[in-house]
């Protein structure tokens, strides 16, 4: 690919990158120190990209500045799981172990899914860890709003949903056993 094409592709990588995140210009404005007009046209592909710029916004959607020019992949032996979205919410895979247990880092959109918060069930088990924002978890009878650094588990036999409810996006890592397996963790040393 080259530098003329990758640059016209950092545009449309932005403005797709600023509303899968539900953020509005001007909320990226206030968060990066950018003007609305300078994000406006760097979307629409009538403004080159500086470094300085790329930097802020990468840091403001916390992903790698790679993800926002689409560097072409050099050599890497490692596999590049490819996120994907479900029912509005991004999956991003990171474990391939087909029929075991799966691990992603699931990205909830801010006010999802808005008023359509139905409990589902299905086989299985799963365990979550929020890494920023909340996430209210339905659980059967229980409604508890999770925080950075709380987890929970639960059979996925038991009703359940997500929502996000606040201004920015919530940040999962999630662990779902399709067999129900249990996940172990260990709070301390077993003694000896």
């Amino acid at each position: 690919m080259d530098l003329e094409t990758t640059l016209q592709s950092v545009g449309p990588r932005l403005r797709a990158l600023r509303q899968e995140r539900g953020a509005t210009l001007a909320q990226l404005s206030k968060s990066t120190g950018i003007s609305v007009s300078t994000l406006s046209r760097l979307e629409a592909g009538q403004r080159k990209p500086t470094l300085e710029l790329l930097l802020l916004l990468a840091r403001a959607h916390q992903v790698q500045l790679d993800e926002l020019i689409d560097v072409p992949v050099t050599g890497d032996p490692r596999v590049h799981m490819r996120p994907f979205k479900r029912h509005g919410t991004t999956f991003i895979p990171l474990s391939r172990r087909p029929g075991g247990v799966q691990a992603y880092k699931q990205i909830y959109p801010p006010h999802w899914p808005g008023c359509d918060l139905e409990q589902k069930v299905h086989e299985g088990y799963e365990w979550l860890y929020v890494l920023s924002g909340r996430l209210r978890l339905l659980l059967g009878t229980h409604d508890v709003i999770l925080t950075p650094g709380e987890a929970a588990e639960f059979d996925t036999r038991v009703p359940h949903a997500f929502a996000n409810p606040d201004d920015e996006p919530a940040e999962v890592l999630g662990l779902f056993g399709p067999q129900g397996e249990r996940m172990h963790v260990r709070a301390r040393p077993a003694a000896t």
